[in-house]
């Protein structure tokens, strides 16, 4: 038993999506990752804010403690030392929320006051009196140092003694933290508002879209009249003209179609009233026992039928070929195969009217011969079509050819039907590819579709059909009919 894959089958639907929902989220997706990107810049620029005031005072404190740092002024090496009465340092150590430590260091980078184990930098030396900023880590705290050389006159070797001044980030991160709550607690407030803005703004937005599809609901479903593009948004015109064309194409054909079945009626209509009118004359001849009579009404019946038949074989032709709705059974297939079956169909109704049918090009199974890609059973109907418009009006005694010609740079293939009958007026050949329309002067039973069927075919696949005469100063100039289709039709 064959197994169904239902997966695969739902799978292979492709959901209805909504422009709605599509612009909502294009807005909104790119605002929602934006904002955790917002808070971490909003936090970084907080301590930022928070950093230079505090970085100004640390850096009068370790300016002032520079003021502080005495050197010698005899020989190498020379002395350093810090003079820090003890209501400065209690001043310097009486931060109530965070910690100072210093640090003070001699020519010779020894020791003179203040914490001995706090780092020393390890980047180029600052010019003297320049104060410098950097993060460390000190005992087991994060700390910011503010740092110089103080300005001194130095031996050769000597270095300029070193004051750093270290202070714990409690201050700091409490003040950027106040900046960042600040900041975000707006943008909590505004998120959802946006977000309703933005949904606001679309419904807005969209509403003449909503208009104008009410607008159609409403229409009956004859009306093929074009929208007005002016009551629809700029960027929807385009669409609504689109809509037009096909409602302007449909309308066409709607009204090709009314007209193709009214002139299909009426043609079947005289048909079908002789075989009534024979019928009814056949009933009457048997009531009266004339059998000859109602042998000639039989044989009027049976033409008759045979008439409106083909009618409608042609009809059913001519709709099969203006139904390009229809997917396309396109294959590759041997056009001289077809030609030649044609010619053979139509040998016996040839011997009947005493006309040589024949055919010239090359053979079907000719590995040269053309192939086209396309639809072979409307290409066949075409070339039966051709060939029985050629006997029907070729007079007996007369010739039929069919050719099958290649194009030399292997673009087309060319079938032409020539016969040396009356011919079409030059006036006349445009005219006989309408439906229904039949060359005045000829008294030929015929439906007047042969040629309208051959010209759709010829549209379907991207060819042509011309008609001229074939010995345009004869008494009879006959008729030369040439169907070119493309070689990749």
């Amino acid at each position: 038993m064959a197994r169904i894959d239902w997966y695969s089958s739902s799978a292979s639907v492709a959901e209805q999506r909504s422009l709605f929902g599509d612009i909502l989220d294009w807005l909104l997706v790119p605002l929602l990752l934006l904002w955790p990107m917002s808070v971490v810049l909003i936090w970084i620029s907080a301590q930022g804010i928070a950093n230079r005031p505090f970085d100004r005072d640390l850096g009068e404190t370790t300016r002032t403690l520079a003021r502080r740092v005495v050197v010698s002024t005899g020989p190498a090496p020379q002395r350093v030392r810090l003079e820090l009465p003890e209501a400065a340092a209690a001043v310097l150590r009486g931060d109530q929320s965070d910690v100072l430590f210093f640090q003070v260091l001699g020519t010779r980078g020894e020791w003179v006051a203040g914490e001995r184990d706090l780092p020393v930098p390890d980047e180029p030396p600052a010019p003297e009196g320049e104060v410098r900023f950097r993060d460390e880590e000190f005992e087991g705290r994060s700390v910011r140092v503010a740092y110089l050389r103080v300005p001194a006159a130095l031996g050769r070797n000597s270095k300029a003694p070193l004051v750093q001044v270290a202070e714990t980030l409690d201050k700091r991160s409490q003040l950027a933290t106040e900046i960042a709550r600040g900041v975000m607690l707006s943008q909590f407030a505004i998120l959802p508002l946006a977000v309703l803005l933005v949904w606001f703004a679309l419904m807005r937005g969209l509403r003449p879209l909503d208009k104008l599809q009410r607008a159609i609901r409403r229409r009956a479903s004859d009306d093929l009249s074009p929208i007005d593009e002016r009551a629809a948004p700029e960027e929807v015109s385009p669409l609504v003209g689109a809509i037009n064309e096909l409602l302007g194409r449909l309308g066409a054909s709607v009204a090709a179609q009314k007209h193709f079945l009214a002139d299909a009626a009426h043609q079947l209509k005289t048909p079908l009233a002789g075989l009534r009118t024979q019928a009814e004359l056949a009933q009457r001849e048997m009531e009266s026992g004339d059998g000859r009579a109602v042998k000639r009404s039989l044989t009027q019946i049976a033409r008759s039928s045979q008439r409106a038949a083909h009618m409608v074989n042609q009809l059913l032709s001519m709709a099969r070929a203006e139904d390009s709705g229809e997917a396309p059974r396109r294959q590759s297939f041997n056009l001289v195969a077809l030609a030649t079956e044609a010619v053979h169909d139509f040998v016996p109704r040839a011997l009947v009217k005493g006309i040589d049918l024949g055919y010239e090009g090359p053979e079907a199974k000719d590995p040269h011969a053309p192939r086209l890609v396309g639809e072979p059973v409307l290409v066949r109907e075409a070339i039966r079509n051709l060939v029985d418009n050629a006997l029907q009006y070729t007079p007996g005694g007369g010739t039929v050819t069919v050719r099958v010609l290649a194009d030399p740079y292997g673009k087309v293939v060319v079938v032409q039907v020539e016969d040396n009958g009356p011919g079409i007026p030059e006036a006349e050949r445009e005219l006989v590819f309408q439906p229904f329309y039949r060359a005045l002067g000829t008294e030929v039973d015929g439906s007047g579709l042969g040629l309208s069927i051959v010209r759709e075919v010829a549209d379907r696949h991207g060819g042509s059909v011309t008609i001229e005469a074939t010995h345009p100063r004869a008494v009879s100039p006959g008729t030369r009919v040439t169907l070119k289709l493309p070689m990749g039709a």
